[in-house]
């Protein structure tokens, strides 16, 4: 099977990333609630992988970072812990659910959210965000990469906003962390996801909080540490982080963060968008294809949308699968609001989305497909 869905997970892993999740079922206790040496050893990893992912965002401490089970945990221990009653969000159409369905909960509390509509290209209307702002407005929540398009938000844009009217930025990270060099240090908020980018296990993410910010925990209960207090604990990371946490796919992820380290994150883009343009340097750009988003753009993630003709993107992804053996996504891609605003909200697209460890052979061979669907059905 040549796998071309990273953009929901990656299939294929750096080396190590298995055997590490096995080892640390066999080996790992609980993380912070132990002393002894099987507690010890799963501290120390969750620990390292936390030293980690601050290193590869530019967060100044690794406290800063709590683990979340996924980008969707993270978004929605965001939302719902700094907005409420009579606060105003400005967000934009290229979310994924896992934003907007928190915000939509947010708005049935009283908060109003606006939205950043796009061009034909799925490219954000800039010079309309600075219009939405009012005297209660309190963030921008802003998806860095549309899993849909492939497009990039301009963060320093957003960066400037913020800082010119004392705002918020929450960042949704799921499809650029490990693709695409981030530095946090101007982002209040930033939330990820491991098993995409990053490479690791499902069941693995977190949350970038920026010290001062406050976020009201989305759960609460065992922490390992002032077990007598009512309340949670409130200081970073234990604030976010109530239960066990996922330690054996902790480790998975910690395993291929250092993959990622090691090769670069300015190398794994690079190859990703040099498969893209494979990619589409194969396929035959005529009126019987469409491809979605600014495919010229220097920076976006390795997803291409389109569709064929007249066919549902469901048909062309199953005879990919069934005829070709290429695995892809059709559908909405769980971001509804860019699917109605390029027009494609009936039938969806295609999405090829590619990773570090696929191979220009699979791009040529997912283009030839694709040209020969449009030819003969």
């Amino acid at each position: 099977m040549i796998y071309l869905d990273n953009a929901a997970t990656t299939l294929l892993k750096p080396p190590g990333v298995a055997e590490a999740v096995a080892n640390a079922i066999s080996t790992f206790g609980s993380p912070g609630r132990g002393a002894h040496s099987a507690s010890i050893t799963a501290s120390r990893a969750v620990y390292k992988a936390r030293r980690q992912i601050a290193s590869l965002i530019g967060a100044e401490s690794a406290s800063d970072i709590a683990f979340c089970s996924n980008a969707t945990e993270a978004l929605n221990t965001a939302i719902h812990g700094i907005f409420s009653n009579g606060d105003h969000v400005i967000t934009t159409v290229t979310e994924h659910n896992s934003a907007l369905r928190p915000l939509y909960l947010a708005q049935m509390r009283g908060t109003e959210v606006s939205y950043i509509h796009i061009d034909s290209r799925g490219i954000l209307d800039y010079k309309s965000v600075e219009k939405l702002i009012k005297n209660n407005t309190k963030a921008f929540v802003i998806n860095h990469a549309s899993n849909v398009t492939g497009n990039t938000a301009e963060l320093d844009f957003f960066i400037e906003l913020k800082k010119k009217y004392g705002l918020l930025l929450i960042t949704d990270g799921a499809q650029s962390a490990g693709t695409l060099p981030i530095n946090v240090k101007d982002i209040d908020v930033f939330c990820f996801t491991g098993h995409k980018g990053l490479m690791g296990p499902q069941g693995t993410g977190g949350i970038y909080v920026k010290p001062g910010i406050k976020i009201n925990p989305l759960k609460s209960g065992g922490s390992g540490i002032r077990s007598f207090d009512r309340l949670h604990p409130d200081t970073m990371p234990d604030a976010l982080e109530a239960g066990t946490l996922n330690s054996h796919s902790i480790a998975g992820l910690s395993c291929s963060l250092e993959f990622i380290s090691k090769t670069g994150v300015d190398s794994i883009h690079k190859k990703e968008s040099a498969l893209c343009e494979i990619f589409l340097d194969n396929l035959d750009r005529n009126e019987d294809i469409t491809v979605y988003g600014d495919v010229s753009a220097e920076v976006r993630v390795p997803v291409i949308s389109l569709n064929i003709s007249d066919m549902s993107s469901s048909y062309v992804s199953g005879i990919l699968a069934e005829e070709y053996g290429i695995a892809t996504r059709a559908g909405a891609h769980c971001a509804p609001l860019i699917h109605n605003a390029l027009g494609t909200a009936e039938r969806g697209a295609v999405r090829f989305s590619f990773s570090y460890f696929n191979t220009e052979d699979d791009a040529i061979k997912a283009a030839k497909a694709v040209n020969e669907i449009a030819k003969y059905n």
